[in-house]
Protein backbone atom coordinates (compact mmCIF):
# COMPACT_ATOMS: atom_id res chain seq x y z
CA UNK A 1 0.00 0.00 0.00
CA UNK A 2 1.21 3.50 -0.75
CA UNK A 3 1.51 5.68 2.33
CA UNK A 4 -0.70 8.50 1.15
CA UNK A 5 -0.72 11.65 3.25
CA UNK A 6 -4.06 13.46 3.42
CA UNK A 7 -5.11 16.76 4.98
CA UNK A 8 -5.57 15.10 8.35
CA UNK A 9 -1.91 14.09 8.35
CA UNK A 10 -0.37 17.46 7.53
CA UNK A 11 1.17 19.58 10.27
CA UNK A 12 1.05 17.06 13.11
CA UNK A 13 3.86 15.44 15.09
CA UNK A 14 5.70 12.34 13.94
CA UNK A 15 3.64 10.34 16.42
CA UNK A 16 0.46 11.79 14.90
CA UNK A 17 1.66 10.82 11.44
CA UNK A 18 2.51 7.28 12.53
CA UNK A 19 -0.86 7.01 14.26
CA UNK A 20 -2.85 8.15 11.22
CA UNK A 21 -1.00 5.94 8.76
CA UNK A 22 -1.30 2.91 11.00
CA UNK A 23 -4.89 3.64 11.96
CA UNK A 24 -6.13 3.66 8.38
CA UNK A 25 -4.34 0.42 7.55
CA UNK A 26 -5.98 -1.22 10.53
CA UNK A 27 -9.41 0.25 9.80
CA UNK A 28 -9.39 -0.90 6.17
CA UNK A 29 -8.03 -4.32 7.22
CA UNK A 30 -4.87 -3.84 5.17
CA UNK A 31 -3.33 -5.12 8.38
CA UNK A 32 -5.46 -8.21 8.89
CA UNK A 33 -7.27 -8.97 12.16
CA UNK A 34 -4.94 -10.98 14.38
CA UNK A 35 -1.88 -10.09 12.30
CA UNK A 36 1.26 -9.19 14.27
CA UNK A 37 2.48 -5.60 14.05
CA UNK A 38 6.04 -5.59 12.71
CA UNK A 39 7.55 -2.42 14.16
CA UNK A 40 10.80 -2.69 12.22
CA UNK A 41 8.97 -2.98 8.90
CA UNK A 42 6.74 -0.02 9.75
CA UNK A 43 9.75 2.10 10.70
CA UNK A 44 11.24 1.40 7.28
CA UNK A 45 7.99 1.97 5.35
CA UNK A 46 7.09 5.18 7.17
CA UNK A 47 10.68 6.39 7.53
CA UNK A 48 10.00 7.05 11.21
CA UNK A 49 11.82 6.21 14.42
CA UNK A 50 10.92 3.67 17.05
CA UNK A 51 9.35 6.17 19.47
CA UNK A 52 6.63 7.56 17.13
CA UNK A 53 5.61 4.03 16.14
CA UNK A 54 5.38 2.83 19.74
CA UNK A 55 3.51 5.93 20.92
CA UNK A 56 1.08 5.49 18.03
CA UNK A 57 0.52 1.85 18.99
CA UNK A 58 -0.31 2.86 22.57
CA UNK A 59 -2.99 5.20 21.27
CA UNK A 60 -4.34 2.58 18.88
CA UNK A 61 -4.58 0.09 21.72
CA UNK A 62 -6.81 2.52 23.62
CA UNK A 63 -9.04 2.67 20.54
CA UNK A 64 -9.35 -1.14 20.37
CA UNK A 65 -7.51 -1.40 17.06
CA UNK A 66 -4.47 -3.24 18.40
CA UNK A 67 -3.79 -5.35 21.46
CA UNK A 68 -0.42 -5.90 23.16
CA UNK A 69 0.55 -9.13 24.91
CA UNK A 70 3.56 -9.36 27.23
CA UNK A 71 6.45 -11.23 25.63
CA UNK A 72 4.37 -11.89 22.50
CA UNK A 73 4.10 -8.50 20.84
CA UNK A 74 1.34 -6.32 19.43
CA UNK A 75 -1.40 -7.58 17.12
CA UNK A 76 -4.30 -6.13 15.16
CA UNK A 77 -7.49 -6.80 17.08
CA UNK A 78 -10.00 -9.33 15.82
CA UNK A 79 -13.26 -8.12 14.29
CA UNK A 80 -16.10 -9.51 16.35
CA UNK A 81 -19.48 -9.31 14.68
CA UNK A 82 -21.02 -9.74 18.14
CA UNK A 83 -19.85 -6.15 18.81
CA UNK A 84 -22.13 -4.78 16.07
CA UNK A 85 -25.11 -4.12 18.35
CA UNK A 86 -22.95 -2.31 20.91
CA UNK A 87 -21.23 -0.16 18.28
CA UNK A 88 -24.54 0.61 16.58
CA UNK A 89 -26.16 1.59 19.89
CA UNK A 90 -23.49 4.24 20.44
CA UNK A 91 -23.59 5.46 16.85
CA UNK A 92 -27.40 5.74 16.79
CA UNK A 93 -27.02 8.24 19.63
CA UNK A 94 -23.90 10.13 18.58
CA UNK A 95 -24.17 10.35 14.78
CA UNK A 96 -27.48 12.30 14.78
CA UNK A 97 -26.13 14.53 17.55
CA UNK A 98 -23.00 15.24 15.52
CA UNK A 99 -24.86 15.90 12.28
CA UNK A 100 -27.17 18.39 14.00
CA UNK A 101 -24.25 20.08 15.75
CA UNK A 102 -22.31 20.31 12.48
CA UNK A 103 -25.30 21.96 10.79
CA UNK A 104 -25.46 24.54 13.57
CA UNK A 105 -21.74 25.15 14.13
CA UNK A 106 -20.06 24.77 10.73
CA UNK A 107 -18.08 27.83 9.71
CA UNK A 108 -18.29 29.45 6.30
CA UNK A 109 -15.12 27.59 5.31
CA UNK A 110 -16.54 24.32 6.63
CA UNK A 111 -19.67 24.76 4.51
CA UNK A 112 -17.57 25.58 1.46
CA UNK A 113 -15.49 22.44 2.03
CA UNK A 114 -18.58 20.28 2.44
CA UNK A 115 -20.12 21.80 -0.68
CA UNK A 116 -17.00 20.86 -2.62
CA UNK A 117 -17.12 17.34 -1.17
CA UNK A 118 -20.78 17.04 -2.17
CA UNK A 119 -19.91 18.14 -5.72
CA UNK A 120 -17.25 15.44 -5.88
CA UNK A 121 -19.83 12.85 -4.82
CA UNK A 122 -22.32 14.12 -7.41
CA UNK A 123 -19.85 13.92 -10.27
CA UNK A 124 -18.16 10.67 -9.28
CA UNK A 125 -18.84 7.64 -11.42
CA UNK A 126 -19.37 4.51 -9.32
CA UNK A 127 -16.46 2.22 -10.11
CA UNK A 128 -17.92 -0.88 -8.53
CA UNK A 129 -14.88 -0.93 -6.25
CA UNK A 130 -16.37 -1.36 -2.80
CA UNK A 131 -13.08 -0.58 -1.08
CA UNK A 132 -12.81 2.85 -2.69
CA UNK A 133 -16.49 3.53 -2.01
CA UNK A 134 -15.89 2.67 1.63
CA UNK A 135 -12.93 5.06 1.77
CA UNK A 136 -15.26 7.76 0.45
CA UNK A 137 -17.79 6.91 3.15
CA UNK A 138 -15.12 7.27 5.83
CA UNK A 139 -13.87 10.60 4.45
CA UNK A 140 -17.37 12.09 4.46
CA UNK A 141 -18.00 11.01 8.04
CA UNK A 142 -14.71 12.54 9.19
CA UNK A 143 -15.42 15.78 7.32
CA UNK A 144 -18.74 16.15 9.13
CA UNK A 145 -17.19 15.31 12.49
CA UNK A 146 -14.66 18.12 12.05
CA UNK A 147 -17.53 20.58 11.66
CA UNK A 148 -18.79 19.78 15.15
CA UNK A 149 -15.83 21.70 16.61
CA UNK A 150 -15.72 19.54 19.72
CA UNK A 151 -12.46 17.57 19.82
CA UNK A 152 -13.71 15.15 22.47
CA UNK A 153 -16.85 14.30 20.53
CA UNK A 154 -14.91 14.16 17.25
CA UNK A 155 -12.41 11.66 18.66
CA UNK A 156 -15.23 9.47 19.96
CA UNK A 157 -17.10 9.61 16.66
CA UNK A 158 -14.01 8.71 14.66
CA UNK A 159 -13.22 5.84 17.00
CA UNK A 160 -16.65 4.23 16.66
CA UNK A 161 -16.81 4.87 12.92
CA UNK A 162 -13.45 3.11 12.63
CA UNK A 163 -14.82 0.06 14.44
CA UNK A 164 -17.93 0.05 12.25
CA UNK A 165 -15.81 0.37 9.11
CA UNK A 166 -13.77 -2.69 10.09
CA UNK A 167 -17.02 -4.66 10.20
CA UNK A 168 -17.94 -3.28 6.75
CA UNK A 169 -14.58 -4.47 5.45
CA UNK A 170 -15.20 -8.04 6.58
CA UNK A 171 -18.36 -8.15 4.47
CA UNK A 172 -17.19 -6.08 1.46
CA UNK A 173 -16.89 -9.06 -0.91
CA UNK A 174 -20.55 -9.93 -0.25
CA UNK A 175 -22.03 -6.44 -0.03
CA UNK A 176 -24.24 -5.06 -2.76
CA UNK A 177 -25.59 -1.53 -2.96
CA UNK A 178 -22.47 0.05 -1.53
CA UNK A 179 -22.73 2.93 -4.01
CA UNK A 180 -26.23 3.65 -2.75
CA UNK A 181 -25.00 3.71 0.83
CA UNK A 182 -22.37 6.30 -0.09
CA UNK A 183 -24.87 8.31 -2.16
CA UNK A 184 -26.89 8.83 1.03
CA UNK A 185 -24.24 11.33 2.02
CA UNK A 186 -25.33 13.82 -0.65
CA UNK A 187 -28.58 14.84 1.12
CA UNK A 188 -26.82 14.69 4.49
CA UNK A 189 -24.10 17.08 3.33
CA UNK A 190 -26.77 19.36 1.88
CA UNK A 191 -28.60 19.47 5.21
CA UNK A 192 -25.40 20.34 7.07
CA UNK A 193 -24.40 23.00 4.55
CA UNK A 194 -27.87 24.56 4.69
CA UNK A 195 -27.89 24.54 8.49
CA UNK A 196 -30.90 22.22 8.74
CA UNK A 197 -30.04 20.49 12.02
CA UNK A 198 -33.27 18.50 12.25
CA UNK A 199 -32.91 17.09 8.73
CA UNK A 200 -29.23 16.34 9.23
CA UNK A 201 -30.01 14.43 12.42
CA UNK A 202 -32.76 12.44 10.73
CA UNK A 203 -30.58 11.48 7.76
CA UNK A 204 -27.67 10.49 10.01
CA UNK A 205 -29.97 8.17 11.94
CA UNK A 206 -31.20 6.55 8.74
CA UNK A 207 -27.63 6.07 7.57
CA UNK A 208 -26.50 4.31 10.75
CA UNK A 209 -29.62 2.13 10.90
CA UNK A 210 -29.11 1.21 7.25
CA UNK A 211 -25.54 0.15 7.98
CA UNK A 212 -26.61 -2.20 10.75
CA UNK A 213 -29.46 -3.60 8.67
CA UNK A 214 -27.18 -4.29 5.69
CA UNK A 215 -24.68 -6.17 7.83
CA UNK A 216 -27.31 -8.18 9.71
CA UNK A 217 -28.79 -9.28 6.38
CA UNK A 218 -25.49 -11.06 5.68
CA UNK A 219 -24.90 -12.65 9.06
Amino acid sequence: MNTRVNDEQVGGSLTDLAYLLLRDRLVMLEIKPGEPINEDRLRTEFNLGRTPIREALKRLEQERLVVAYPRRGTFATDVNISDLSHISEVRRTLEPLAAAAAAERATSQDRADLTELRSQLDTATPSGNNTELLRTDVSVHRAIYRCVHNPFLEDTLVSYDNLATRIWCVFLPRLSGMAGHVDEHGPLLTAVVEGDAEKASELATQHVVGFERAIRALI
